[in-house]
């Protein structure tokens, strides 16, 4: 369950958590007409940072544009900024920021379009998604049987609520079998992601990863890993990944806000490499988390300093 912060943002002002309330009747509750992110706060030597905030909120617009909500009332310049303030009046060293664009309380046909856009963005703490020892461990995991949404059906490229009704199902699949987590097929059955992560793996020393068109989520850390592994001369290919590439890769490990980078220890109860973390996941920890809290340059300009230090007022 989630430890309640003292305020949430909604539509440009800081209301208690517990008055962050929806109509029964709202559109997103019947239709899931909303999109969203969910993006990290590190603590650092430096205070408190959220981590490539200018593309998630860029991925949020994108995704409020695909699903036609594109006058939001504020600019993604002032939401970044919501999203820094939230920290600093919650007063947290860390933290995981959930902003949610929703369709509101109005028509109750299929067609929302009309209906008032509510916005709210929420903070709390939130530890390792899939487990404390799972970043060095690995984690066991399935191939689902359910498959992600299949072209012309709903966009993959945007993270919307109503798309998280397939992930629920492989989630649910997974764990009610005694895993972890599940990895879903694309509509032609290539390999597409897991419920709420984007999928590596690796073979021969080289690093294998879905394209966009495998009904995949441009993550935002799939991006930082790309870039990382490539800094550090690791040869990197987007492509078609077969279902049975899974079982002879050398390494497989997830990435996401959530999951960060969690390595896969077994697929189907068959073991991948050694069966716990691989070398090249583990030197990809090692840059991502060095960069993320500090102890290495951000030469990738990814992290924005909350400033705690800030006098902030009573909102």
């Amino acid at each position: 369950m989630l430890t309640p912060t003292e305020k949430i943002w909604h539509n440009g002002r800081f209301i208690p958590w517990s008055e962050a309330t929806v109509h029964v009747l709202a559109h997103v509750v019947s239709y899931g007409s909303s999109v969203f992110e969910g993006i990290r706060c590190y603590e650092t030597p430096g205070g408190p940072a959220v981590f490539r905030l200018k593309e998630h909120v860029r991925r949020l617009c994108d995704s409020a544009k695909i699903y036609r909500m594109e006058n939001l009332g504020f600019s993604a310049g002032q939401l970044g900024e919501a999203m820094l303030e939230l920290v600093r009046v919650n007063r947290m060293d860390s933290c995981y920021i959930k902003p949610v664009v929703m369709r509101g309380y109005g028509d109750v046909g299929v067609n929302g379009i009309d209906n008032p856009i509510e916005i709210y963005i929420a903070c709390w703490n939130w530890g390792k998604y899939l487990g404390e020892e799972a970043l060095s461990e690995g984690v066991d995991v399935c191939v689902s049987s359910w498959t992600r949404m299949a072209p012309n059906t709903l966009p993959a490229l945007a993270k919307a609520g109503a798309n998280y009704m397939n992930s629920q199902l492989i989630k649910m699949e997974a764990v009610v079998n005694g895993y972890v987590e599940g990895i879903a097929l694309d509509a032609t059955g290539y390999v597409s992601e897991g419920s709420g992560e984007n999928l590596f793996l690796v073979r021969d020393g080289k690093l294998y990863t879905p394209p966009l068109g495998a009904s995949v989520l441009p993550g935002i850390t799939r991006d930082a890993i790309l870039t990382l592994a490539r800094g550090l001369g690791i040869s990197v290919s987007e492509q078609l990944i077969p279902r049975e590439m899974l079982y002879i890769a050398d390494e497989v490990f997830f990435s996401g806000t959530a999951a960060e980078i969690t390595p896969i220890r077994s697929i189907d109860r068959i073991t991948i490499g050694k069966g716990r973390r691989g070398p090249m996941a583990e030197q990809l920890q090692t840059e991502f988390f060095g960069i993320i809290k500090g102890a290495r340059p951000d030469v990738h300009n990814w992290l924005s300093p909350v400033h705690v230090a800030q006098p902030v007022g009573a909102k």
